[in-house]
């Protein structure tokens, strides 16, 4: 009785944060409703004008709940989108594209982040944004990354670039695609392979016609998939590091070698390609992802102030600039060389 009593009072010392949360995440999508942009860049931006809340009493456990708890829930529910089938689908040689554009993307972010003189886990954030899927990469590799007092600022600086710079690549991009005569299937490979952001690649491809949307959307969806290669790739590295650099637990206590959140998106995937899925659930599941990473990024936004965001200076934008400009321009040489093969 006493440990269900502690659990129970534990329960209620979260919802006046977690209530907190889901009130300006449903107020970011609204405004992004009425005027248009990335609810995720909404949330994060309306989370740290309440950054204060953060600090109080009441409401702290419930945020620190939402970022950790409810923010990896929502990147494992993402598994429900997809299926082994779409992937297959592409052909070996769109899949090798977009494999080695991930891999190259998150080596990009670690040396120039270096070159930069940031830290390498500053590097695997940009990196891992940048090559899979924008805000929800950065917060799912920064899940397994050691924590310090650095952690949710240079993720908050992945997370706002990468949403800005998907943006400006949904609008730039298209353009680029026409202006090169790319074919409407060249032109999906090139827009699902390069955008940070689901959502913008989907708007982005179907601006340039339906065949160019699905091929867009499919390519997409495969850089998503293998989030779940990095941050299992990303965890084993952190594990393997020495304990004052990694931070982890004590050897004693057992733990998964894989992040529970990354168990549940292959079993998503795994359910869903086998046709165990029905669409209304599907649909359902996919609507819980949106919300749980609209409700966490919210409480990201506010466990970091703007101007804790302010002090990270020129060099976070200039390492997202630059694995932006990578992507593009490998995922465009190697659709030249593919239409020449």
């Amino acid at each position: 009785m006493e440990i269900w009593h502690a659990r129970s009072d534990h329960l209620v010392s979260l919802w006046p944060g977690v209530a907190l949360c889901a009130v300006i995440a449903l107020a970011a999508v609204f405004v992004a409703g009425m005027h248009g942009g990335p609810p995720m860049l909404y949330g994060l931006l309306m989370g740290a004008a309440f950054h204060y809340q953060s600090h109080d009493p009441r409401t702290a456990p419930g945020v620190d709940a939402c970022m950790r708890v409810v923010l990896r829930l929502g990147i494992g529910l993402l598994g429900a989108r997809i299926t082994i089938g779409q992937i297959e689908s592409l052909g070996w040689v769109t899949g090798l594209i977009v494999v080695l554009a991930v891999v190259s993307t998150v080596l990009c972010g670690v040396l120039v982040a270096r070159w930069l003189r940031l830290s390498w886990s500053m590097g695997l954030l940009a990196g891992g944004a940048t090559a899979i899927c924008g805000a929800a990469a950065a917060l799912a590799i920064a899940a397994v990354l050691p924590q310090d007092e650095h952690r949710e600022r240079n993720t908050l600086s992945a997370v706002v670039l990468a949403t800005v710079l998907s943006t400006v690549a949904m609008l730039l991009y298209p353009l680029v695609a026409g202006a090169l005569a790319l074919p409407p299937l060249w032109a999906g490979v090139f827009l699902g392979g390069t955008i940070h952001d689901v959502a913008q690649v989907v708007v982005a491809g179907y601006s340039l016609g339906h065949e160019a949307g699905d091929t867009a959307s499919i390519v997409k969806l495969l850089r998503v998939s293998l989030l779940v290669v990095v941050v299992m790739g990303i965890s084993v590295v952190v594990r393997r590091l020495p304990s004052e650099i990694a931070a982890v637990s004590s050897p004693r206590k057992f733990k998964l070698p894989v992040p529970g959140f990354l168990v549940l998106f292959v079993g998503l995937v795994g359910v869903h390609s086998a046709g165990w899925m029905s669409t209304s659930l599907q649909l359902s599941l996919a609507e819980g992802s949106r919300a749980c990473l609209m409700v966490g990024v919210t409480a990201l936004g506010m466990k970091t102030s703007f101007g804790g965001l302010a002090r990270t200076g020129w060099r976070p934008s200039a390492l997202m600039l630059a694995t932006t400009l990578w992507i593009a321009l490998f995922v465009l040489g190697a659709i030249e060389v593919a239409m020449h093969l």
